[in-house]
Order: C-alpha cells, then structure tokens, then sequence
C-alpha cells in the first residue's frame, strides 16, 4: 500500500506550526545567550535548553514540509518534546540540583525551557507537544491501494 500524503499547514495547523516557530525561536535564543553568558553556572541545564530548542526548530520543519519522512520526523520530535517537558520538568522539581539549578523556580537564571513543565512559558511547553500529537493523528497520511 502506497500513502498519500496531506499537508499539515492548513487551517489551525498554520498556527500550530506558528507556534512551534516562535517557541523555537524563543529556545535558541534563550539557550544560546545562557551558553554564551554562564555555560559554567549549569552546564546539564543549559545543554537541556539547547537541545529543546532543536527539537522546535525541527519539529517547525517536520509539521511546515510535507511528506511521509516529514510526518515520521514530526511524530518523533513532538513525541521527543512531550517525554522532554515531562522528565525535565519533574526532575526540575523534585530535585532541580541534578540539573544544576539552584531551585525549582522556573523564572530563575538558570531555568531550562521545561523547568517546571514549561512554566516561564506559561505551559505552552506541556501543551503544545498534546495539540502537535492531536493535529498529527488528524492529519495522518491517507492510505491509498498501490496500482500494479
């Protein structure tokens, strides 16, 4: 059976790829300014903050370009994000020093994207990652009977 792929980037799809791009956005530069000004201060956390923002940038892409490939990549970065928010934000918590932070306060310096489950975030970490698997599942690849 061959798949016959539908795009993702239409109606509220479009705003859920928006979504992903500024938070994205929002990561790299917060990971990035948090690397360059007090790598030393955090090291586990600040690694953490990069790598949620690759995860964005990537799953921006995967949701923005269509394809079978792109919808896997897609599953896989939001599935990735979703277990991300939920190991980092209770370990966050629980024990924030295993990260290196100072306290649970997810406003604090040196806070991950997911601390708290995304609370500097107000949730949209926690959140999006369930919209993103909803808005996949809705528009999953058709399959379509292969013609000999």
């Amino acid at each position: 059976m061959a798949t016959k792929s539908s795009s993702r980037a239409v109606g509220v799809g479009r705003v859920l790829i928006a979504v992903y791009g500024i938070l994205a956005l929002a990561a790299t530069g917060r990971s990035v300014f948090q690397i360059i000004d007090r790598f030393g201060e955090a090291p586990v956390a600040f690694t953490l903050s990069a790598i949620s923002a690759l995860v964005y940038i990537v799953a921006t892409v995967a949701l923005l370009l269509p394809g079978d490939a792109w919808y896997r990549v897609a599953w896989f970065t939001i599935g990735f994000e979703m277990l991300g928010v939920l190991v980092v934000g209770t370990i966050s918590l629980v024990a924030p020093s295993v990260l290196g932070l100072h306290s649970a306060n997810p406003f604090g310096r040196e806070a991950t994207v997911w601390s708290a489950y995304g609370l500097g975030y107000l949730l949209v970490p926690l959140v999006l990652p369930v919209l993103g698997m909803l808005w996949l599942y809705r528009r999953r690849p058709a399959v379509v009977p292969r013609v000999a």
